[in-house]
């Protein structure tokens, strides 16, 4: 039996005038007394007993019966008390394997493969304040990052706290993202992640096919090993040039591949060039992203834009992408996720472009003719295509109605 002299205090959370929908808790061994809590709380006259309360039944669940706890708290709802809670006992080598899940909201639909994906917004995995809210937003999805927007020191708690959150939070109709950390790290972030079921996990800095495989088997074996059966769809982040010379077999490494997306400010640093409004220096990389999802059949999404305060160049991107192929981008800023839709939605023009065109099919097929034409213009089947994903796109996004 593991004594007090042969753990260690654990600490997890944040605390300070500028911390909030947080808590900071240190767990101190004990060889025996229980458990004795000293808590701070901004919300102690109304939540007081309730925090204290979840602190020994979340240590009860994870095998501690002997600690001093000492618990800062700003107004920390209770997933992320109990992954805080979880954090610090693991790190003081008391938990084992033990997990303090909190309640389960009822599963969500699942998220189609084909679903629209114009907008994803990243929010910083260990940052609970950013949780709750980020649905409100409009995001076609909701990315919870495990990886750039996380310190290395925090990535056995943000974990925690991101799977707490598939768990407890109510993302409302966006699709809910986790982009891992780089493999093999995110493996591990995947034993965690895939038990709530995620609708889409997002690999960074794939380079070989090989990477999307070993992910698509870490899968596989944690849904089998605890019955999960809904969907969880991939999207691999393309970030070197080695991975854009691969992008194809990454594209096409697992049928769970619904889409393929870029990480330019890794890939421009990897060529040694400045990333420009232009992006001149990305474009080769960026064509081959969107050649390799569409002949993969997938969906090509574009990096995020930087610079939150420059809507009129996000709008620019925007448009930009969209007129090369791509089906949307990332948003790093709540403000960009309009201008983003606005960028990638068809114009009233093209809209009426193309319901001329298809209605133009369409009298042709009534009369049973083989030509099809619009004025003077005849029309190919691929201009027709076009125009019925381009009407199907609108009424998606609400810009026309539903067509008979």
């Amino acid at each position: 039996m593991t004594t007090a002299t042969e753990t260690r205090a654990g600490e997890a959370g944040h605390s300070g005038a500028e911390v909030r929908s947080d808590l900071h808790v240190r767990i101190e061994p004990c060889d025996s007394g229980g458990i004795a809590i000293e808590l701070e709380s901004r919300v102690e006259p109304y939540y007081g007993d309730s925090i204290r309360q979840q602190t020994r039944e979340a240590l009860e669940v994870l095998g501690v019966r002997n600690a001093r706890v000492h618990i800062h708290d700003a107004g920390a709802l209770p997933f992320v008390i109990a992954a805080r809670i979880e954090a610090a006992a693991r790190r003081a080598g008391l938990a084992g394997n033990k997990r303090a899940l909190p309640q389960q909201l009822p599963l969500r639909e699942p998220s189609a493969r084909d679903r629209m994906r114009r907008s994803r917004l990243y929010v910083p995995g260990s940052e609970p304040k950013y949780f709750i809210n980020a649905a409100l937003h409009g995001a076609d999805g909701v990315i919870l990052d495990l990886e750039d927007s996380v310190h290395h020191g925090e990535k056995d708690a943000a974990r925690l706290l991101v799977r707490n959150a598939l768990r407890a939070v109510d993302f409302l109709g966006c699709e809910c993202m986790v982009r891992i950390n780089q493999l093999p790290l995110g493996l591990e972030d995947l034993d965690e992640i895939v038990p709530e079921s995620p609708d889409l996990i997002l690999i960074p800095k794939v380079e070989h096919s090989s990477q999307v495989a070993e992910a698509d088997r870490r899968i596989s074996e944690i849904q089998a090993r605890c019955g999960v059966s809904r969907p969880i769809w991939l999207m691999p982040i393309v970030e070197s040039a080695l991975g854009i010379e691969h992008a194809f077999a990454i594209a096409s490494a697992s049928d769970r591949v619904v889409a393929l997306t870029i990480g330019l400010e890794d890939y421009t640093a990897d060529l040694g060039v400045v990333k420009t409004l232009i992006g001149a220096e990305s474009l080769y990389a960026r064509q081959r992203i969107v050649n390799a999802a569409h002949a993969a059949g997938i969906q090509a999404i574009d990096s995020v834009f930087g610079d939150v305060g420059d809507l009129d160049g996000l709008r620019a991107w925007g448009q930009n992408s969209r007129a090369i192929g791509f089906e949307g981008m990332g948003c790093v800023h709540p403000m960009q996720i309009a201008v983003i839709h606005t960028a990638f939605a068809p114009t009233s023009a093209e809209i009426e472009k193309a319901r001329k065109i298809v209605a133009a099919f369409k009298d042709a097929q009534e009369k049973g003719l083989g030509v099809v034409s619009l004025g003077s213009k005849m029309i190919d089947p691929p201009v027709v295509q076009r125009a019925l994903k381009l009407m199907a796109r609108a009424e998606a996004m609400g810009l026309i109605a539903a067509q008979p």
